[in-house]
């Protein structure tokens, strides 16, 4: 781990898979708009693209869907549907999210969400389960040039903290959001998700551990 407790000053989470256990959601609203649009699109071709800019998943999808992807009309019935179920049955927060937010905030820590998320959902969502008023910031994919994993958002983020991105402690549970945090010289820790990471991946970190919970001792 490359940097000691107590030197963190600020910390930027990602949202969906990481403070919350959403990308369970995505990845089945992703696979089932497709299907219902004649694409043979599978969970593991939504693992392919978690927080990812538009741009980039839409090539991906195309690469490994069909040629003809039509990714823009899909994420929007993806998002109708997904909307529909979240509006009847919540979201659920990652475990120790509460504990972990409740310690940084006694200890004075900015705390801003980094997101691909658009934010009136980002904000809905973390109304949800009760988690808005610890974040100074929510930061969204649209409010940059390039998403993740360009470094773009992470840097807009440690700005809007007031703080070197030296300072910033990036959370994320996907390759986009650590590879853009590490490009824009953010320290980052992983909390895998919906898999584990690869040995390249886990060199970007300055570590991987299991819940949010664990790193009330670390920074």
């Amino acid at each position: 781990m490359s940097f000691v407790k107590g030197e963190i000053l600020g910390v930027a989470f990602d949202l969906d898979g990481t403070l919350l256990d959403t990308e369970t959601l995505y990845k089945r609203f992703w696979t089932e708009a497709a299907v219902r649009m004649g694409y043979p699109m599978r969970e593991e071709h939504a693992l392919m693209i978690r927080a990812t800019a538009a741009p980039v998943a839409e090539a991906i999808l195309k690469e490994h869907v069909h040629p003809d992807f039509d990714f823009y009309g899909v994420r929007e019935l993806r998002r109708v549907i997904m909307e529909e179920y979240v509006d009847e049955h919540g979201v659920e927060p990652k475990a120790g999210m509460t504990e972990l937010l409740e310690s940084l905030r006694a200890r004075g820590i900015r705390m801003v969400v980094a997101t691909a998320t658009q934010p009136d959902r980002a904000r809905k969502y973390l109304d949800m389960v009760g988690a808005s008023h610890y974040f100074d910031d929510i930061i969204c994919a649209n409010m940059v040039p390039h998403g993740k994993p360009a470094p773009d958002i992470y840097l807009l983020a440690a700005e809007r903290m007031g703080l070197r991105p030296d300072q910033v402690l990036a959370v994320e549970d996907a390759p986009s959001g650590i590879r853009s945090a590490h490009a824009a010289g953010m320290h980052r820790v992983l909390i895998p998700d919906q898999d584990q990471p690869s040995d390249e991946l886990r060199a970007l970190c300055d570590a991987v551990v299991p819940t949010l919970a664990d790193l009330i001792d670390m920074i």
